[in-house]
C-alpha cells in the first residue's frame, strides 16, 4: 500500500480552530502525577546517596546513567509492540503501573544496591509508557497542533516535577531531614496516576487505512522511518550528549553552599521555568516551524552551562539553572513533535522507541562523562563539556533543515 507522505514541518503549520482533547489533558496530569512522586526521591537521591551513603559523584553519575539508559532500551520494544499490536493505553498503563509499584522499595532499601534495583525497575515502568504515552498523544492530537498537544503534556509533566521538590522540601522540614519518610510520600500520587490513566484514558479507534505491523523493527520497517526521522534521531542524540542527568544540578548546589534543606529548590526553579515555558513552545512552534526554537533552546543551554562552570555563587546558580529549564521547554516538546511529523502514522511507537533508545545510551555516556570529570577535574569541567556538545548540536542543525526540506 502507498504511503502517506509525512506532514512538512519546515513552513508554519495551522492551528486547529478547536482545542485539544481531553485525552491528552488527562495523559498530561498522569505524567505531572508521577513525575511529582518520581522527583520527591530524585530530588534528594543524590544527597542521600553522596552524604548518608558514601557514594561518590562518579557513582551518582553511573546510577543515573544506567537508569535512563534502561528506560531508553524498554521504551523501543514497548514501543514497537504498540504498533504491532495496534494499542496504546495498555502498555501506558502497565509501564505506570509497575512504577508506582517500586515507589515503597525506595524508602526500605537498606544498602545503596537495593537503591540501584529500585531505580532500574522504575526505569524499566518508565520505559514501558514513555513510546506508546507519546503515540498516543500524536494519535490523539488534532491536525496542526502537535506542537501544542506535546507541550502541554510536557508542561503538565514538569508541573509535577517541581511540586515533587517542593514536597520533599517541606518533609524534610517537618521530619528532621528523615529521608525515608520522604520517600513514603512518594507513594499516593504515583497510585493515583494509574487510577487516572485506568479509568479516564480513552484510545481513539484506529483509522481507516493504516497497514497492520507484523515486525515493526525490521530492517525495512526502520528504512520507512525515512532521512528525515533519523536526523531528528542524531540531532537529538547531540542534544542528550549535551544536557547529562539533571542531577549534576544537585550536586553543583549542594557544592555552592546551599543547605542540604534547600537542594531541591534547584529542581523546583529549574521545572518552574520548563513548565511555563514547555506548553508557549509548542503551540509558537505550530506558527513559525520548529528549528529557531530550537537554535533558542541549544543557545540557553550553552548560556547556562557557562554560569554553571564560571559563576561558583548562589546567583551563578541561580542563572544557570533557571537557563536550564528554559532551554528544556524550548527543545524537549519539539523534538517530540518532529518525530511525531516525519514518519507513518502506524509506526509512531517504533519511531518514539528508537529516539528514546539512541538518546538514552546518549545520556548514559553524557552521565558517566560529567561524572568522572567532576571528579578528577572539578565541577566547572562537568558543565564546559555541555556546552561543546551543545555548540556541535548547533552545527548540525542546518544539516537537519535540509533533510526535512
Amino acid at each position: 500500500m502507498t504511503q502517506t507522505p509525512p506532514t512538512p514541518v519546515l513552513a508554519p503549520v495551522p492551528a486547529a480552530r478547536r482545542g485539544l482533547p481531553a485525552g491528552i489533558w488527562v495523559l498530561g496530569v498522569v505524567s505531572m502525577l508521577m513525575d511529582m512522586s518520581s522527583e520527591m526521591i530524585h530530588a534528594i537521591l543524590p544527597i542521600y546517596l553522596t552524604l548518608g551513603l558514601g557514594a561518590s559523584a562518579l557513582t551518582v553519575g553511573i546510577i543515573e546513567g544506567i537508569a535512563e539508559a534502561t528506560a531508553a532500551i524498554t521504551k523501543v520494544f514497548s514501543g514497537a509492540l504498540s504498533d504491532r499490536i495496534g494499542r496504546r493505553k495498555e502498555l501506558a498503563a502497565l509501564g505506570y503501573g509497575l512504577a508506582a509499584l517500586t515507589k515503597p522499595v525506595f524508602p526500605l532499601a537498606p544498602s545503596i544496591g537495593w537503591l540501584i534495583g529500585a531505580r532500574f525497575v522504575d526505569r524499566v515502568g518508565k520505559g514501558i509508557r514513555g513510546a506508546p504515552r507519546d503515540a498516543l498523544v500524536s494519535d490523539l492530537a488534532p491536525e496542526g497542533r502537535r506542537g501544542a498537544a506535546f507541550g502541554l503534556r510536557q508542561s503538565l509533566d514538569t508541573v509535577g516535577a517541581f511540586l515533587g521538590p517542593l514536597a520533599a522540601i517541606a518533609l524534610l522540614w517537618a521530619l528532621s531531614d528523615n529521608f525515608r519518610l520522604v520517600f513514603w510520600g512518594a507513594v499516593p500520587p504515583a497510585l493515583l496516576a494509574v487510577v487516572l490513566i485506568v479509568v479516564a484514558v480513552k484510545e481513539p479507534p484506529r483509522r481507516p487505512g493504516l497497514r497492520r505491523i507484523k515486525s515493526p523493527l525490521s530492517r525495512a520497517e526502520l528504512r520507512l522511518l525515512g532521512r528525515g526521522y533519523w536526523a531528528v534521531v542524531a540531532v537529538g542524540t547531540l542534544f542528550t550528549l549535551s544536557r547529562f542527568s539533571e542531577a549534576f544540578l544537585i550536586l553543583r548546589a549542594e557544592d555552592s553552599g546551599l543547605s542540604v534543606m534547600l537542594v531541591p529548590l534547584v529542581l523546583v526553579g529549574m521545572n518552574a521555568v520548563y513548565a511555563a515555558s514547555a506548553w508557549p513552545a509548542g503551540v509558537l512552534s505550530d506558527r513559525i516551524g520548529r528549528l529557531g526554537l530550537l537554535l533558542a533552546g541549544l543557545v540557553a543551554l550553552i548560556v547556562a552551562d557557562l554560569f554553571l562552570a564560571l559563576v561558583p555563587t548562589l546567583a551563578g546558580l541561580s542563572a544557570g539553572v533557571a537557563l536550564w529549564g528554559l532551554h528544556m521547554g524550548l527543545t524537549q516538546g519539539l523534538l517530540s513533535a518532529l518525530v511525531s511529523e516525519t514518519v507513518p502514522a502506524e509506526l509512531r511507537g517504533t519511531a518514539f522507541g528508537m529516539f528514546n533508545l539512541v538518546t538514552g545510551i546518549a545520556l548514559l555516556a553524557a552521565s558517566v562523562l560529567a561524572g568522572a570529570l567532576w571528579q578528577d577535574l572539578g565541577a566547572a569541567s562537568t558543565f564546559l563539556a555541555g556546552a561543546v556538545f551543545a555548540c556541535l548540536a548547533i552545527l548540525a542543525l542546518p544539516l537537519l533543515h535540509r533533510r526535512l526540506a
